[in-house]
């Protein structure tokens, strides 16, 4: 990464916002793929349908914020947008603590999930066109950082006291908020200024046009939804784990992507993305399957090390494949609704895997999961990908 692109996204008007943006994304990352499951099951003895209801609710008011947030940007302050956003959050958060009635566990995820994503946007809009890449791959690299190191350092916490990893996110919560205070009140932001039925009229024909991704958009999301609710539970009952060596699988897990990405984004560059996604994808699903399998704590650390060059795999291949269908005009608007198309599965997912759970055990969802991705697998094994916009070279070149 070159050096003054990153002195370009950490001037000085960009310092807060990427401190909030790492903040949230440790709190969203710690409570949707730990907290709300381990605090929410052992602590306020909710099911598990309950908890994939709530992280379901998340996911959805996350996802009407992003399709309203052009207009709130248009119409209100940097600082107003972000920080009604994070203290709608922080009295989710706060909620979630007592919330040991169902709907008022719904009730506050969803609270929750409306300040996650406006200080993410912000930030994408900060991004100036030199050395955009490079930009974009330290926003990532923040997210990802972020979103990986809560549920590590969640799970230790909630080893020591449930209540101390509460009282923990909501401090953390709390102090995002009060960062985003300091925020600008200008409302000069290079968003696209796109007519309604402009936007309705592009978002039809682009989906129209790149129909034969849809598929795999939703069910990936569905996926990996589904993991969410169960996972630190299967973690427990199925595989004997307490909540340090669930962290310490996360960590090598997250640690073997974000160490992957550049490497497996310049291979897929070079050598087309179709095998990319579709050995990402199936490696993804059969690992999902042989974690349902008696295993150790040892073999355990193996798949995770699998999954985490899985997800490098398929993340950059995905993203340049997504990227050819945006707008080069209409960035902000393209991104938006392939983020909602995406979104979909993962409002679904979590309810579904919950719900699944219930009705049949933990591994069971494991299993399904790790069977739609290998589906997506074989469905873009077998599919012509010169069909795809900029993979005609790649594709010929391939077979």
């Amino acid at each position: 990464m070159k050096l003054d692109s990153v002195k370009t996204l950490l001037r000085p008007d960009m310092r807060l916002n990427i401190a909030i943006l790492f903040l949230v994304e440790f709190v969203r990352g710690a409570a949707l793929i730990s907290f709300f499951s381990i605090y929410g099951s052992g602590r306020l003895n909710l099911s598990l349908d309950v908890i994939g209801a709530a992280i379901t609710a998340s996911f959805l008011t996350d996802t009407v914020v992003k399709l309203a947030i052009g207009y709130l940007l248009d119409r209100f302050s940097v600082r107003t947008v972000v920080s009604a956003g994070l203290l709608c959050s922080l009295v989710g958060m706060a909620l979630v603590g007592y919330a040991s009635v169902p709907w008022l566990f719904i009730s506050a995820a969803a609270l929750y999930g409306i300040g996650l994503s406006p200080i993410w946007i912000v930030c994408l809009t900060h991004v100036r066109e030199k050395g955009r890449g490079e930009q974009m791959g330290l926003l990532y690299t923040i997210w990802l950082v972020g979103l990986g190191a809560g549920p590590v350092v969640t799970n230790f916490v909630l080893d020591a006291s449930p209540n101390a990893a509460y009282y923990m996110l909501a401090a953390i919560t709390l102090a995002s908020w009060l960062l985003s205070l300091g925020l600008p009140a200008s409302r000069d932001m290079r968003l696209d200024r796109v007519p309604f039925g402009r936007q309705i009229a592009i978002l039809g024909a682009r989906l129209r046009e790149m129909n034969v991704l849809l598929p795999g958009m939703v069910l990936q999301t569905l996926g990996a939804g589904m993991l969410l609710p169960i996972l630190p539970a299967f973690a427990s009952k199925q595989m004997g784990l307490s909540s340090s060596h669930y962290s310490l699988l996360l960590t090598l897990g997250g640690a073997s992507t974000v160490l992957g990405l550049i490497p497996m984004g310049r291979l897929a560059d070079k050598f087309g993305k179709k095998w990319f996604l579709v050995c990402g994808f199936l490696m993804f699903g059969i690992v999902l399957y042989m974690l349902t399998m008696q295993t150790s704590f040892v073999l355990a650390l193996v798949w995770a090390l699998v999954l985490g060059i899985s997800y490098a795999a398929v993340l950059p291949a995905w993203n340049a494949l997504l990227a050819a269908y945006v707008p080069s005009e209409q960035q902000g608007l393209g991104w938006g609704v392939f983020s909602t198309v995406e979104g979909l599965g993962g409002i679904i997912g979590p309810y579904v895997g919950g719900v699944l759970a219930i009705s049949l055990n933990e591994s069971w969802v494991i299993g399904l999961a790790g069977a739609l991705f290998v589906a997506i697998s074989l469905f873009y094994a077998f599919f012509p990908f010169h069909l795809f916009r900029g993979e005609q070279s790649a594709d010929s070149a391939s077979s």
